[in-house]
């Protein structure tokens, strides 16, 4: 299973045909058809179901599928970074953004560093903090930011910013109607509930009602704020996500959480005992400067 067999797998899996598949390798139908066929003999197992004009992928093709992108997503960064060495500050730094207000915070390093290192190059990935913690491991990405709390045994951390999390629900919603810009946990017992899929925040929004004497009423958990607020619009529950997570619709509002302690914290995060390339270094250097208002 070479990275040319990969290669050859994942065009087909994303054309599922041959011909086509085969034309944007430049190579001719026969030997793409042969080269997969020798990789199904070699897992001894069928990665595509044909019949008709179209392939679908097996159960076994969409696992390998998944695992040849991150295979090759790593053999292209490692070759990026290998070259990179020796070219100073020309490198390329991959980083991770979980939704909310991470690529607002981005942003301003971004812009601050690529004046100082007008060669270095972004590759950017976006996900939920689970999603990005597994791409940290897999070698995706090497840097990351994500919300709190992590495990500080197996990543390096700092603060990088907080904001209040909000109830996000349809104009309809008799709580809309009530007056004031904030909403207390315990208005919110009883009420259908859409929140992040990330267990240790589900476990934060356990605790907030169970300081109010109740417990939350979670009917849904999903990752996307777009697909959260969606569901909050056609009155399926509310949502209670991150402030910067509203997006202006006339047919929703959004209500802070009164407490102080109803907020979300950003993580800067990168793994222990993996050394980084020179560029991304300097640039964790440059944001914690940023951070702590000092000059990089």
């Amino acid at each position: 299973m070479d990275l040319r067999t990969l290669r050859y797998f994942v065009t087909v899996a994303d054309e599922l045909n041959i011909t086509r598949a085969a034309e944007k390798l430049h190579m001719s139908q026969p030997p793409l058809s042969a080269q997969i066929r020798g990789l199904e003999k070699e897992l001894n197992t069928e990665l595509f179901i044909r019949g008709g004009r179209q392939l679908t992928l097996t159960e076994s093709g969409q696992l390998l599928y998944r695992r040849a992108k991150e295979i090759l997503n790593l053999s292209d960064k490692t070759q990026e970074e290998v070259l990179s060495m020796g070219k100073g500050m020309s490198g390329t730094i991959s980083i991770g953004l979980v939704e909310g207000m991470a690529p607002d915070i981005a942003a301003e390093w971004f812009a601050g560093f690529l004046a100082e290192y007008p060669n270095m190059r972004l590759r950017i990935l976006d996900g939920s903090t689970d999603d990005l913690l597994e791409k940290l491991r897999g070698g995706l990405i090497s840097l990351a930011v994500i919300t709190a709390p992590c495990d500080n045994s197996l990543l390096h951390s700092f603060s990088v910013g907080e904001e209040r999390m909000a109830a996000l629900m349809s104009k309809e919603h008799p709580l809309a109607k009530r007056k004031g810009k904030e909403i207390r946990i315990a208005d919110l017992a009883g009420e259908n509930l859409i929140v992040p899929s990330r267990k240790a925040l589900i476990e934060t929004i356990y605790k907030w009602f169970a300081s109010s004497k109740a417990e939350p009423k979670i009917i849904c958990e999903m990752d996307s704020y777009l697909d959260a607020a969606a569901l909050a619009g056609r009155m399926v529950g509310i949502s209670i996500y991150p402030r910067t997570a509203y997006i202006p619709n006339d047919s929703l509002v959004f209500k802070e959480i009164a407490g102080k302690d109803k907020k979300l914290e950003y993580l800067f995060v990168w793994l222990k005992g993996h050394p980084l390339p020179t560029i991304e270094q300097r640039f964790i250097d440059y944001v914690r400067d940023m951070v702590n208002g000092e000059e990089s």
